[in-house]
């Protein structure tokens, strides 16, 4: 099974997950260093729309500026647009695979996919 990890390695819930995803037997990771690597605005849509959530559920509030700037509030349309320019602000990690796609907070979530 293939699966792409957008990945922060500065964060543990995401460490964790591609940890779980690593020692998943048969298991092809392709890992995305998202703050290096941003996913695109379409991307973005593509994924939450997948995992069953909205743009402002994915958004990061905690360390961004995001609450500050009425993201929470905002459309669909501008989140994505502030997240495609300041990738710090989506939430992490997300993991793609055959099955689907999930927010991994908790890291478990992943195993809803696998």
């Amino acid at each position: 099974m293939k699966a792409t990890i957008w990945h922060n390695p500065n964060c543990g819930t995401s460490r964790k997950t591609l940890a779980i995803l690593q020692e998943t037997p048969g298991m092809d990771v392709t890992v995305v260093e998202y703050l290096k690597n941003p996913p695109s605005a379409d991307k973005l849509t593509q994924l939450y729309r997948d995992a069953g959530i909205t743009p402002a559920q994915g958004l990061r509030l905690r360390g961004t500026d995001a609450e500050e700037r009425g993201l929470p509030s905002a459309s669909d349309a501008e989140v994505l647009a502030a997240m495609a320019a300041q990738p710090a602000l989506i939430e992490r990690p997300l993991v793609e695979t055959d099955k689907g796609v999930r927010l991994c907070r908790p890291q478990e979530k992943v195993h809803e996919i696998l």
